[in-house]
């Protein structure tokens, strides 16, 4: 991983968890908003490398990536209308925002093994902040048992995302 990119990462990782830490939890509309947002931002992420990836495997890693992202914010979407919970923007949603376009902005620059490192670097930074946001502040901090049942049941799939993004990251280091 890049500089650039293990500094944001890293940032994102501090904003995220430290964005609750002086005060309670978010509340089930704000956590709402932040589900659809960390999972858009890997969705934009995604059909990027799709059409940019050098490799087949990380092409195919970038579609899986729309795919179970774009279930989960089905999910959260069809749950927050049947809570008739409006997603709250709030700080840690425009940060992951701010994040991910930034993220889009530093790999459009790339090309070829240098794209396909960078993408898959970040996936795996990003899919642990995720689970350590999910793990220590989402997940407690859900009011609705609905909704805090949807965040345990997708867990399982960002622990997924994240190690095959760990072999993949493996496999690219070793070629390149």
């Amino acid at each position: 991983m890049n500089m650039t990119s293990a500094v944001r990462a890293s940032l994102l990782a501090f904003i995220i968890a430290g964005a609750w830490a002086q005060g309670a939890g978010p509340d089930d509309p704000q956590i709402a908003a932040i589900v659809v947002t960390a999972n858009q931002v890997d969705i934009d992420a995604g059909k990027l490398a799709k059409s940019q990836a050098h490799s087949t495997e990380v092409k195919d890693f970038a579609q899986g990536m729309i795919t179970d992202h774009s279930g989960v914010n089905k999910s959260a979407t069809e749950l927050v209308q049947k809570l008739h919970v409006t997603p709250e923007t709030n700080a840690t949603s425009q940060s992951l925002q701010i994040g991910g376009e930034q993220n889009l902005a530093a790999l459009k620059k790339l090309r070829g093994n240098e794209f396909d490192r960078a993408y898959i670097d970040h996936e795996v930074t990003y899919h642990q902040s995720v689970l350590d946001v999910l793990d220590k502040t989402l997940i407690p901090s859900a009011k609705s048992e609905e909704l805090r049942a949807l965040l345990v049941k997708v867990r399982p799939a960002f622990v997924a995302h994240l190690e095959h993004a760990k072999q993949l990251q493996a496999a690219l280091n070793k070629s390149g």
